[in-house]
């Protein structure tokens, strides 16, 4: 699951207005499930890799949201060449299937996070990390228990929380979601990651007017990923504020970008039954 757009790709989806004839049913879905992996679903807080050190340590990480796509294929060249040198380092596999989940290459994500789950079978950060592969390649269920198996009663861990909700989110339990979100708020006020998974699972309930007030105080948090801007203009422009949402795109991106996904969101609204059929495929 990604963001609304970015140009370079990365770990954000293509730009939505650049779509296929052939590819738009059910693109504005995607669209909606894709946003919440920016604030949980996939990774509750932001996806991280890091330069290799002389070793082959994970240096200090870097959010892997904020790289060009160019920056990103040489992090996964550099990654994957020390995660076949060894791949039981632990900071190495974690960042390796970052970069690669940023890239949109789910299914060899997941295979690196299940050999590394395979070495760390009890170590909380690589449980968090599998659950959020498992939930970006597809598989809900799995990931739901592998996230659950994470968390500890005792020590909480807010990033589990948002994942779980937000899991159950796509699973349709949006009520069950919401109680963890809360909980995870509880843990860390006004972190917006959270905020914005709570936004998102307002707006698939079609509650547009909690979604854009959620998300609006997501953006207004320092430090808030630039995706959740995106997450708001989606908010705004399918209340019919076009033009309040290409001012909110154009934030984080081009004039152009943010423009041709105005134009492509108002053409998929026109279309009958977007709104069902969004909430249809999301359970399908």
């Amino acid at each position: 699951m990604r963001p609304l757009a970015r140009a370079e790709g990365g770990d954000a989806a293509p730009n939505y207005a650049r779509r296929s004839a052939g590819a738009r049913r059910g693109s504005l879905a995607l669209v909606f499930l894709t946003l919440m992996a920016a604030s949980g679903c996939t990774h509750t807080s932001r996806m991280t890799t890091g330069s290799i050190a002389p070793r082959g340590e994970a240096a200090p990480r870097r959010d892997v949201s904020t790289m060009t796509a160019d920056e990103l294929r040489a992090a996964i060249r550099v990654y994957g060449a020390s995660y076949e040198r060894n791949p039981k380092n632990k900071d190495v596999g974690l960042a390796y299937a970052a970069a690669l989940q940023a890239a949109g290459r789910n299914d060899q994500s997941l295979a690196v996070m299940q050999q590394v789950a395979i070495a760390f079978p009890n170590d909380r950060d690589v449980l968090g990390a599998y659950g959020k592969a498992l939930a970006a390649a597809g598989d809900l269920n799995k990931a739901l228990e592998t996230v659950q198996r994470a968390q500890t009663p005792d020590r909480p861990d807010w990033r589990l929380l948002s994942a779980e909700g937000a899991i159950l989110d796509q699973l349709g339990q949006p009520e069950k979601a919401r109680v963890l979100y809360e909980k995870a708020l509880v843990l860390q006020p006004n972190e917006p990651a959270i905020l914005s998974n709570l936004g998102m699972s307002s707006l698939l309930q079609n509650d547009l007017k909690s979604a854009e007030s959620y998300l609006s105080r997501a953006a207004r948090q320092p430090g808030a990923d630039p995706r959740v801007r995106q997450n708001l203009a989606l908010a705004v422009g399918l209340q019919g504020r076009f033009s309040e949402a290409e001012k909110i795109a154009s934030d984080v991106l081009s004039p152009e970008e943010a423009q041709a996904n105005v134009a492509y969101l108002k053409q998929m609204l026109s279309q009958r039954n977007t709104w069902s059929e969004l909430k249809s495929e999301r359970r399908g």
